[in-house]
């Protein structure tokens, strides 16, 4: 690298992430190997969001980053869950409804997320085996939207959240195949 490419950062105001990529990968047809159709996350970083953030923020924050999803953390833990459905559908008003809180704008991730413990997941091993339409059948079958994909070590030893599975984005790559075919 040339010295005369290098640019003070205080050359501008400010600096944000790189736009994640909107495309959903290839087309999978339904007997694919099922790692086709995860977010792993030995090769891309998850998008995460603090418990703490104001849901608005968040759902910025996705369209940022062009996800529907984000797992929620509290001290380099994932507590949960949130999805721009949680944030733009009935959780807030049900929230705003059962609590003290009156206002939309206090509304946090933590409030409306799905905690850890409703969260439904799959064993890494078990994906490796699968197919695709495997992993769409357990969703559909399941009627939730993402899917957690887990590898245990020792025991008792807390699982790594390995990759994450999303039915809209599955659905969408199998379709493809059928419009590209």
């Amino acid at each position: 690298m040339k010295s005369s490419s290098l640019v003070p950062a205080t050359n501008f105001i400010e600096g944000v992430l790189p736009r994640r990529s909107v495309s959903d990968g290839q087309y999978l047809d339904p007997s694919d190997p099922a790692i086709h159709a995860i977010t792993d996350f030995t090769r891309e970083h998850p998008v995460t969001v603090d418990e703490d953030r104001q849901i608005d923020a968040a759902l910025e924050d996705m369209i940022r980053f062009g996800v529907r999803a984000m797992l929620v953390m509290r001290e380099q833990r994932i507590v949960g869950l949130i999805t721009s459905y949680d944030i733009q559908g009935e959780r807030p008003l049900q929230f705003l409804q059962s609590s003290t809180y009156r206002r939309h704008q206090d509304i946090r991730v933590g409030h409306i997320m799905t905690p850890w413990h409703k969260l439904l997941a799959v064993e890494w091993e078990s994906v490796q085996a699968a197919r695709a339409g495997d992993l769409l059948h357990v969703l559909e079958e399941a009627a939730i939207t993402h899917l957690l994909v887990i590898e245990t070590g020792k025991k008792n030893s807390s699982p790594v959240v390995r990759a994450l599975v999303s039915r809209a984005r599955l659905t969408r790559q199998m379709q493809g195949l059928r419009r590209a075919g």
